[in-house]
């Protein structure tokens, strides 16, 4: 059944993946009536919240867009800092919600950031510890490094679902800004784009914290049921 529940979570998460890079494609061709480049909302947004200690710098890649809570700076892709598009304002605007989540002390995100040590050793743990913990419960029926494995699995799986309200929480503080600024996004179909974008976004979070639940139930019931093989 887990099998089954992944494999269809799997098809799900590869939909929604190519949804949302589709919509993002789409939105990215869509010029900003405003005219304003990724980089002038954030500054633009950051400037309305009174927080003037985060920097706006540009990074490599392709949907690298963030925000680091430990040294104050939204990263944004190349295409995003400097696109002038419907998808440039409504990625810029998202991660400068988490600058305003951190400036207001948003318990979510205050709670994320504290499990990010924890889950960076649990996700390093996870690159070898599964594997061996299955072939020794295979093998000998000692469950100890499987249970290990199972532990940390479950640290990254709690970590997934405290994203969720994490990231739809700064896509709300967004697009409610958005709709208050006609300098930035001047009509009403530019807003249900930028919407759109972010819905689709936030759906990848949420697949990726179901995947990770599935994964967690398939390994605690190869974990449970050599146990009660003992």
């Amino acid at each position: 059944m887990y099998y089954l529940l992944f494999i269809v979570i799997l098809i799900v998460g590869f939909a929604v993946q190519t949804r949302f890079r589709n919509r993002f494609k789409k939105y990215s061709e869509m010029p900003l009536h405003s005219g304003l480049s990724g980089a002038e909302v954030a500054q633009k947004m950051l400037q309305d919240h009174e927080i003037y200690d985060v920097q706006v710098i540009s990074v490599e890649g392709q949907l690298t867009d963030h925000y680091n809570p430990q040294n104050k700076t939204i990263n944004l892709s190349t295409d995003v800092y400097h696109g002038r598009s419907v998808a440039a304002a409504a990625v810029a605007s998202h991660e400068c919600g988490h600058a305003v989540q951190h400036a207001k002390a948003y318990a979510w995100l205050s709670f994320r950031s504290a499990m990010v040590p924890m889950v960076s050793v649990a996700s390093n743990l996870l690159q070898f510890v599964l594997f061996i913990g299955v072939m020794l419960l295979a093998f000998s029926g000692n469950p100890l490094i499987l249970a290990i494995g199972v532990g940390a699995l479950a640290v990254v799986t709690v970590f997934s679902f405290v994203t969720l309200p994490v990231e739809f929480d700064a896509s709300q503080r967004a697009l409610a800004w958005l709709q208050t600024n006609q300098a930035v996004m001047q009509t009403t179909e530019e807003h249900m784009q930028a919407k759109d974008a972010l819905k689709w976004a936030a759906m990848t979070y949420v697949v990726a914290a179901l995947s990770s639940l599935a994964m967690l139930l398939q390994y605690a019931s190869l974990l449970l049921g050599g146990r009660s093989n003992d």
